[in-house]
C-alpha cells in the first residue's frame, strides 16, 4: 500500500462522512497494517508527543475569551457602536457588519465563533432594516473570515506549531491584511449599493452624543484587541500569556457589566471544552498521518516535481493557491492545514519564501475555502441563521469572492506588506 492509496482511503472515509479525526487515524492504521513493519503503537505515541507544545495552549484560552465576551453581551455593544459610526453611509448596516467583525476579530480567533455569535445579531438587524436574508448572510460569511486573520487566530497557532514559526510574528503579520480585507469588502458593498444591485436602507446620521454613549458602552470590548496588539508589539508577553490575560479581562468585564453570570460562565467553559476537544483531537489524529507522509519523502518529491516545471516563486505560489482553493471546496479547513503544511513547507523553504508570509497566504486560502460550496462551513452556519438555501447564499456571495480573491492576490505577491509590521517590531 503506497502513500497514494492512503490518501485515497482517507478520501473514501471522508466521502462517507466518517468524522475527520477517525478518517485520519483509520487511513494511517490501514497503511501501517498493509505496508509498514512499524508497530501500530506508533500512532498513539505520535499523537501524544505531537500535542506537547506550549503554543497550543493559546487555542483554548482564545476560544474561551471569545465565548465569554460573546455571552457577556459585548457583541451587541460592538454592533451598536459600529452602527452609530457607519449607519449613515450608503450600504449602512452592511458596512456596520464588516466593521463589527473587524473589532470582534480582536477577541475571537475562530471564524465560526464570529459567524455564529456576532452573525446572529448582525443578520437579525439587517433583515429588520430591509436587507435581503441572502445578502445579509453573504456579508456576514465574508466578514467572518477576517476573524482568524486579525489576531488572535487559532488556525495561525496551528500553522505556527506545524511550521515551527513564530506565533507572535504571524499574529502581527495578519493585522494589516485583515484590515485591508475589511476595506475591500466595504468597497464592494458601497459599489453594489451605488449601482442599485442591492436594496440598502440608510440609517440617519447619529448625533455626537449617541456616538459617545455607544463608544462608552462598547469601550471594554474595544479595549480587548488594543491590549492584545499592544502586548504583541511591546513583546511584554507571549501570545499564550496574552490569551490568559484576555480570559481574565473578559470575565471581569462581564461580571462588572452584569451581563455575565456564573451559569453563563459555566456554559462558556463547557462550549469551549467541546470546541477545543474536537479541534485538538483532529490535530492529534493528523500527526501520525503527517508523519507517514514525511517518512515516505512525499513533501520532497512534491517540491522536486513542481520545481521541475518552474522555479519561478510567483508561478509556484499561484499553483499552491489553486491547490489549496480546490482542496477547500471538498475538505474542512483544519484538515487541509494539517496535511498541506508538512507537504508544502519544503517547497517554501526551497524557494526561500518567508514562513510567516507563507502562513498568512495559506490561512487566507483556507478561510476562503470555508465560504465556498459544497462544504464551506460558514455557509451552513449562515444558512441556519438566515433561513436561506445554499444556492441563494452562494449567488449573494459572488461579488464578495472578487474582493476576497483580490485580497489573496495582494497578500500572495506583496510580502513586504504582510511582513512590514513583524519586521518593524523585530527591527529588521
Amino acid at each position: 500500500m503506497s502513500v497514494g492509496w492512503m490518501f485515497l482511503f482517507f478520501a473514501c472515509l471522508a466521502i462517507i462522512e466518517l468524522p475527520l479525526a477517525f478518517a485520519l487515524i483509520g487511513s494511517s492504521v490501514a497503511y501501517l497494517l498493509l505496508a509498514s513493519p512499524v508497530p501500530l503503537t506508533i500512532v498513539v505515541q505520535r499523537m501524544a508527543s505531537g500535542l506537547d507544545s506550549f503554543p497550543l495552549l493559546a487555542i483554548p484560552l482564545f476560544v474561551l475569551a471569545g465565548n465569554i465576551l460573546n455571552r457577556g453581551g459585548l457583541a451587541t455593544r460592538i454592533f451598536t457602536f459600529a452602527l452609530s459610526l457607519f449607519g449613515h453611509i450608503r450600504g449602512s448596516l452592511a458596512h456596520v457588519n464588516v466593521v463589527a467583525s473587524i473589532v470582534f476579530a480582536g477577541m475571537s480567533g475562530v471564524a465560526q465563533a464570529d459567524a455564529a455569535g456576532l452573525g446572529t445579531v448582525e443578520i437579525k438587524a439587517m433583515k429588520k432594516a430591509g436587507f435581503s436574508p441572502a445578502f445579509s448572510a453573504a456579508v456576514t460569511a465574508a466578514s467572518s473570515i477576517i476573524g482568524p486573520i486579525i489576531p488572535p487566530s487559532v488556525i495561525m497557532v496551528i500553522y505556527a506549531v506545524l511550521a515551527q514559526a513564530s506565533v507572535a510574528d504571524l499574529f502581527l503579520a495578519g493585522l494589516l491584511p485583515g484590515l485591508m480585507m475589511g476595506l475591500f469588502l466595504m468597497a464592494t458593498i458601497y459599489w453594489m449599493a451605488l449601482t442599485g444591485r442591492i436594496t440598502a436602507p440608510v440609517a440617519p446620521r447619529a448625533k455626537p452624543k449617541a456616538i459617545g454613549r455607544a463608544f462608552v458602552a462598547a469601550g471594554p470590548a474595544l479595549l480587548a484587541p488594543v491590549v492584545l496588539v499592544a502586548g504583541l508589539l511591546s513583546g511584554a508577553a507571549t501570545p499564550t500569556e496574552l490569551g490568559a490575560v484576555t480570559v481574565v479581562y473578559a470575565t471581569v468585564v462581564g461580571f462588572l457589566q452584569r451581563e455575565l453570570t456564573i451559569k453563563k460562565l459555566l456554559r462558556c467553559i463547557v462550549e469551549t471544552g467541546v470546541t477545543v476537544g474536537v479541534l485538538v483531537f483532529i490535530i492529534a489524529a493528523a500527526i501520525p498521518f503527517g508523519w507517514i507522509v514525511s517518512i515516505n519523502n512525499l513533501p520532497a518529491e512534491l517540491a522536486a516535481t513542481l520545481l521541475s516545471w518552474t522555479d519561478n516563486p510567483f508561478l509556484i505560489l499561484a499553483m499552491i493557491n489553486v491547490i489549496l482553493l480546490l482542496a477547500g471546496l471538498v475538505m474542512e479547513t483544519t484538515a487541509i492545514l494539517l496535511i498541506a503544511v508538512p507537504a508544502l513547507l519544503p517547497l517554501a523553504l526551497a524557494l526561500d519564501i518567508d514562513l510567516v508570509h507563507f502562513g498568512v497566504v495559506m490561512v487566507l486560502n483556507l478561510l476562503i475555502g470555508a465560504t465556498t460550496p459544497p462544504f464551506g462551513v460558514l455557509l451552513f452556519i449562515m444558512m441556519d441563521i438566515a433561513k436561506v438555501s445554499l444556492a441563494e447564499i452562494v449567488r449573494a456571495m459572488l461579488p464578495f469572492y472578487v474582493s476576497l480573491f483580490g485580497a489573496l492576490m495582494l497578500v500572495t505577491y506583496w510580502p513586504e506588506f504582510v511582513l512590514w509590521l513583524p519586521n518593524l517590531v523585530s527591527g529588521n
